[in-house]
């Protein structure tokens, strides 16, 4: 029901109708014009769609219930349980974008796999973890972008290669940074460990192809003078037990000397091999102004969600999923009002139906019962007066 097709008719004589005041509770009063009957009409829908507004402005907001615009936090329960029913969803408007952001968001013992455009959150999927059928499923939601900016997770590059063949992938070279300090620690100890992390420390500082060429020039002099120290081999005969590594296999003979410098550097040297490091300098896609990190979806939107469940503390899982969903759905660039969301179920759900009881006495039971004479006894019952 809206304005245009509310008519104010006297249900007494089919009479016009006129405003006459309000009543003590604020509702309009409508006085026939022909027999002086006085009425008032309720709106359903415009008090459903102000009861969902309240209730969605509450939810992605950091007040508390009692500083919502209700009248009490039992009024706001009241009138908005049923508002938990309304699931929001991102419909697909099939547009090709340049660039995607993709992430994953652990909350309510689910993980969110989230995928963000230039225009804000695109897509999002549930799942137990980030793995290549979670992210396919994902991707099958939207058309494949020129380029994805990811942390590198294996399930996501691989369910990429499948689904988007043709996408190249570009790594947060925040994240690339953060693999190679996992490796070497923050404070390396070698003078090997010492100059590769101030070489992965300067890639978050690259802006230009010159720039990004000396890095390449630099990693290939570091493998001059460091290379062989990667390797180098330890055989368990030639040591102790005691320093044997605590990662090393029982029947492991041998292993690299310098594992964890390996490790970093083959990271990077892979990452330059395949172009996943450069990627938004390509002159090929110019124009389209390809992020280097995932700070946009790591600091706009999971941190955001970070801070609304910790202002929302203590709902159960099913509710911070939706809490989640309709902060993601506030910021798609083409959703429309909430109150369009409203489906007649949502309000008024079906009761569902009973399971007919068998005809007939039941012949054979699993439950106890207290003619079989299993229950104890208690106080004077049965029992006779001596």
């Amino acid at each position: 029901m809206n304005d245009a097709l509310f008519v104010p008719a006297c249900v007494v004589c089919g009479g016009r109708l006129k405003r006459n005041g309000v009543t003590s509770a604020g509702k309009t009063r409508w006085r026939c014009t022909a027999c002086g009957a006085s009425t008032s009409r309720s709106r359903p829908d415009r008090a459903h769609a102000a009861q969902l507004a309240r209730f969605v402005d509450w939810l992605t907001g950091t007040a508390s219930q009692a500083g919502s615009r209700a009248a009490s936090t039992r009024t706001l329960r009241r009138e908005t349980a049923w508002c938990w029913r309304v699931a929001p969803t991102i419909t697909g408007d099939g547009v090709v974008h340049d660039w995607l952001q993709l992430d994953g968001f652990y909350a309510a013992g689910l993980c969110c796999l989230i995928g963000l455009s230039p225009d804000g959150p695109v897509a999002w999927q549930w799942c137990d973890r980030e793995k290549h059928a979670s992210w396919a499923a994902l991707l099958h939601q939207l058309p494949a972008p020129r380029v994805v900016v990811c942390d590198g997770q294996p399930g996501l590059l691989s369910a990429i290669a499948d689904v988007w063949p043709s996408t190249v992938v570009q790594r947060c070279l925040v994240h690339v940074l953060r693999d190679v300090k996992t490796n070497l620690t923050t404070h390396p100890r070698t003078p090997a460990g010492q100059s590769l992390l101030r070489l992965a420390t300067h890639l978050t500082r690259i802006t230009s192809i010159a720039e990004a060429g000396d890095w390449l020039v630099t990693l290939n002099a570091w493998w001059q003078s460091f290379g062989e120290l990667t390797t180098q081999r330890t055989y368990r005969v030639d040591v102790a037990d005691t320093d044997v590594p605590s990662w090393a296999k029982p029947t492991q003979t041998w292993w690299y000397t310098h594992a964890r410098l390996r490790r970093a550097y083959r990271l990077l040297t892979r990452l330059a091999h395949h172009g996943d490091l450069f990627r938004f300098l390509d002159p090929a896609l110019a124009g389209t102004a390809v992020p280097a990190t995932t700070n946009r979806i790591e600091g706009g939107i999971n941190a955001q969600l970070r801070r609304l469940l910790g202002c929302h503390r203590g709902m159960p899982p099913a509710h911070q999923r939706r809490a989640i969903e309709w902060w993601l759905w506030l910021r798609w660039a083409d959703h429309p009002t909430p109150a369009s969301l409203i489906r007649p179920e949502h309000i008024h759900p079906p009761t569902p139906t009973p399971e007919p009881e068998p005809d007939g006495p039941t012949l054979w039971g699993d439950s106890l019962t207290a003619e079989e004479g299993l229950w104890a006894r208690k106080g004077w019952a049965g029992r006779s007066h001596r």
